[in-house]
């Protein structure tokens, strides 16, 4: 539920590059895609998730 200024509020050039990136990118397809090549937890640092390593490169 919106109270106060927040139905004012106008959406940022982040927001909207965020939502077409959301639309265009097919993020299930390319997680598949790369999942088996992906580094597995193991001995030393935890890699990140993948889907958020993807996301990171993409920007």
């Amino acid at each position: 539920m919106m109270t106060g200024f927040e139905r004012y509020t106008k959406k940022t050039r982040r927001a909207m590059f965020l939502e077409e990136m959301e639309q265009v990118v097919p993020w299930e397809k390319l997680c598949a895609l790369i999942e088996p090549h992906y580094p597995k937890p193991g001995n030393g640092r935890r890699p990140k998730e993948l889907e958020q390593m993807l996301r990171i490169y993409f920007l």
